[in-house]
């Protein structure tokens, strides 16, 4: 065995707690460095996980102490970090979305070709047992040739919980650009690139008012649609209908349904590695649960990571630009008011056997 493979971390909010704690328990890496601009963020890190060191953002991209960047900047940042750690001859792994233009985003994929380096996204929710199971039960004809499929996130808000919400209401979040990649990402999982899409949206109010934390009551603007659906054209010939709202409060409908001549899927939320899927096969007269049967058992946020430096990379940034694009293409479908063709497509990565 050689040395494991060095990260440094670029962004310490909320999520890297989860990325720490995935990529401490794995052998094959080590978190090597860490930066923050709010550097008593970093040097919390550095004292809670003796051998990590506390750097400046500079020095991390530029320096000699990392082989791989994982960047979990704020989605306005994304592709200014990832280009500078690709010009620092790193790899790079990204919090989605890759970038919030998908002219960022293809900037961030060509300049990563053209240095020799891997770029990797998340989510790699997808490659957990959840979606894994459901990919496994297409590809073996339990619901025959897919037709459609339709995805929902709605929920009424995430001011209502986080303390600092105003991204998710400025260009480059939204519900799609926030919670998109999951389902979108999956569904290429599921049924295979997009050609097409077709997109419409709306905003229920101008203005969102925070719920929690020292800003708790503090009115911030509306500058997005908080409400997108639209219709997604696989390349395969499947129709994906896709719902995604910070203005609905409660669904009865599963995160990913797969409709087949043979049967319908009821597909687990994205957002997590597990969850059951269940089939109703035509002639059946009630859902059936299907046995955990492919994926990365009792994964957590970092999989991708480690994916991408020990394996052939399925969360790769190939496939985040062309999430990306789909998203991107929705809204400017909404804007529009036409049908869009995307410029990019994608092989569906290979799927990821039973690994405990």
């Amino acid at each position: 065995m050689g040395e494991p493979h060095r990260v440094g971390i670029v962004g310490l909010g909320v999520i890297s707690r989860a990325y720490l704690k995935t990529l401490a328990a794995r052998s094959e890496v080590r978190v090597a460095a860490v930066a923050d601009l709010d550097h008593s963020r970093a040097a919390a890190v550095a004292v809670e996980m003796p051998g990590v060191e506390a750097v400046s953002v500079e020095r991390l991209l530029g320096g000699g102490d990392v082989d791989t960047v994982l960047n979990l900047t704020i989605p306005a940042a994304h592709a200014e970090i990832a280009l500078g750690a690709i010009a620092g001859g790193k790899h790079v792994y990204a919090e989605k979305p890759l970038a919030v233009t998908f002219a960022d985003g293809r900037s961030v994929v060509d300049a990563a070709a053209a240095a020799g380096v891997r770029v990797g996204c998340a989510p790699d929710t997808v490659l957990g047992t959840g979606i894994q199971t459901a990919r496994a039960a297409i590809d073996d004809g339990l619901i025959g040739r897919p037709l459609a499929a339709s995805a929902v996130m709605v929920t009424p808000g995430h001011e209502r919980w986080h303390p600092n919400p105003d991204f998710y209401y400025v260009a480059g979040g939204g519900p799609l650009l926030d919670m998109g990649p999951y389902y979108i990402t999956a569904l290429v999982h599921l049924l295979g690139p997009v050609r097409s899409v077709t997109g419409a949206g709306s905003r229920l109010r101008g203005e969102r008012v925070i719920g929690s934390g020292p800003r708790a009551g503090e009115r911030i603007p509306v500058e997005v649609d908080s409400h997108v659906s639209g219709v997604l054209e696989h390349a395969g010939g499947a129709l994906t209908t896709i719902t995604t709202s910070f203005d609905s409060v409660e669904t009865h409908a599963a995160p990913i349904e797969v409709h087949g001549e043979a049967g319908t899927l009821a597909v687990p939320d994205p957002n997590q590695f597990d969850g059951e899927t269940r089939l109703f096969a035509l002639g059946g007269t009630e859902w059936r649960p299907l046995e955990t049967s492919a994926g990365y058992a009792g994964a957590g946020r970092g999989i991708g990571l480690v994916d991408l430096v020990t394996s052939e990379g399925r969360a790769s940034g190939d496939l985040a630009l062309h999430v990306l694009e789909v998203m991107t293409a929705l809204l400017d479908s909404a804007a529009a008011g036409r049908r869009i063709d995307l410029t990019t497509t994608v092989a569906r990565p290979s799927p990821v056997p039973l690994t405990r």
